[in-house]
């Protein structure tokens, strides 16, 4: 019995581990290059005082929200097209990148105007007036790259439907390179360029954000792997209806997203609330979390592409194993991380800090920080999954629920009533991420059945 189990295991998914990890990694390189360039800013602005560092984070905190709602309803195209690539239908590839291309750019032109509308509301956010005046110019440049910026990521993602991941690595590590050079050049006005401070890395930020877009049309003009799906690109007809549905799909995405941006700022601003010394070791375990999380995200894209693949080719045994392959694959990192995490965890913020209360704090929420990747690990890949069944609302739904409903007001009384401390509101996490974890999943199994019951 059990050599039939481990055959029947070894045939089910042994074939989808390796495709699946090549699909990822582009992902993930992606992801470190992006926090590469996030860590240069950091230490470049960081040189110019405390007041100019405290502009761009503030800045950032409210961009970045309309970033995340920008991306989610590029992820949209992902789905629409793997179907049709997995329907051995590469017309239909070409019309769903002009259709969401359409979508995305009527999205980002409404959400300048909005994001534009949010930097006079900025002074009536309790900030200090002179971190205001610095951080609204870097603002408002970081605003004119929504749209450059989502052109990109249309390309990028409709390259991921068709399965490939790799040209998107590509240009986004090389984007990053221009953008830290230029940082250096701008911001300190190096090589003949002005002395811009923190202005120059908006600036950078922009120009880079600029080369991306150019850069994947001019692979997508050129290069004889897109030939099928360029004649039908220019052959698409606009759809209005098409435009809605691609918003339909992509606008939960992002809700998803800035649901849980914005419980990740309340829990910091939860640690604020206790002293300075939570503050400091809660962002140096968030950022080691975020290490870790860049596997989870390219396991989630992958999850998303082979998903609307298989969907789309009506292969309900491979949809089925190659997610779950998946899920192997983020289960075993995750693990491992955990075993890091909680073994190292004296270690590790020692690197960041040499406070002993500080190192004292994080050394604890790290042990919590350990069990917490693999549930985070897990939502991240079924969420995936279900993006690629096309099934958007409910997840938003469950993350609504177990980040605001549950984590939230579970960190809070954690740490304030019953006075855990700074631990609490990682405890809040963990059981969020458990709920959402374990409602993702049945979600997903209920939607495989009932699609594929559906399909025969």
């Amino acid at each position: 019995m059990l050599r039939y189990f481990k055959k029947s295991f070894y045939h089910d998914y042994s074939p989808h581990y390796w495709p699946n990890f090549k699909l990822a990694l582009p992902v993930i390189l992606s992801q470190a290059g992006q926090m590469m360039v996030g860590l240069a800013d950091t230490i470049m602005v960081g040189q110019l005082g405390a007041t100019e560092l405290a502009a761009v984070s503030f800045a950032n905190s409210i961009f970045t929200i309309g970033l995340v709602v920008n991306i989610g309803l590029a992820i949209a195209v992902t789905p629409l097209v793997g179907k049709a690539h997995g329907g051995n239908k590469p017309k239909k590839c070409g019309y769903w990148l002009k259709q969401g291309l359409v979508a995305n750019l009527i999205f980002a032109l409404f959400q300048i105007v909005i994001m534009l509308g949010v930097s006079f509301t900025m002074p009536f956010m309790g900030q200090d007036p002179a971190v205001v005046e610095t951080a609204i110019p870097y603002y408002l440049i970081l605003v004119l790259s929504i749209l450059p910026f989502s052109i990109f990521m249309v390309f990028k993602q409709f390259a991921e439907g068709i399965a490939n991941t790799r040209i998107a690595m590509v240009i986004t590590l090389l984007a990053n390179i221009v953008n830290i050079v230029l940082n250096y050049f701008l911001i300190f006005g190096k090589a003949g360029f002005p002395q811009l401070g923190i202005d120059g890395a908006g600036w950078a930020t922009l120009i880079s954000r600029i080369i991306m877009p150019i850069a994947f049309i001019a692979v997508f003009i050129r290069l004889p792997f897109f030939r099928l799906y360029k004649e039908s690109f220019k052959k698409a007809k606009v759809r209005i209806s098409e435009i809605v549905s691609v918003i339909k799909v992509g606008v939960p995405i992002g809700g998803q997203m800035v649901i849980e941006v914005f419980a990740f700022s309340m829990g910091a601003i939860m640690m604020g609330w206790i002293n300075q010394e939570s503050m400091a070791a809660h962002q140096i375990v968030i950022s080691m979390a975020s290490v870790t999380y860049m596997m989870s995200m390219g396991l989630s894209a992958a999850a998303t592409i082979k998903v609307s693949n298989y969907l789309g080719a009506n292969d309900w045994p491979n949809l089925k194993h190659s997610a779950y392959a998946i899920v192997h694959k983020v289960m075993v990192f995750m693990l491992f991380s955990a075993i890091l995490f909680i073994s190292l965890r004296n270690i590790l913020p020692s690197l960041f800090v040499d406070d002993a209360n500080v190192i004292g704090i994080a050394a604890t929420l790290m042990v919590v920080a350990g069990v917490f990747q693999l549930f985070d690990g897990l939502q991240a890949v079924w969420l995936g999954a279900l993006r690629g069944l096309e099934d958007v609302k409910m997840p938003t739904l469950i993350a609504f629920i177990t980040w605001i409903i549950l984590a939230l007001p579970i960190s809070y009384i954690c740490t304030f009533v019953l006075n855990m401390g700074p631990v609490g509101v990682w405890l809040g996490y963990l059981f969020g991420l458990f709920a959402g974890s374990v409602l993702l999943q049945i979600r997903f199994v209920y939607m495989y059945k009932k699609i594929s019951k559906n399909a025969i």
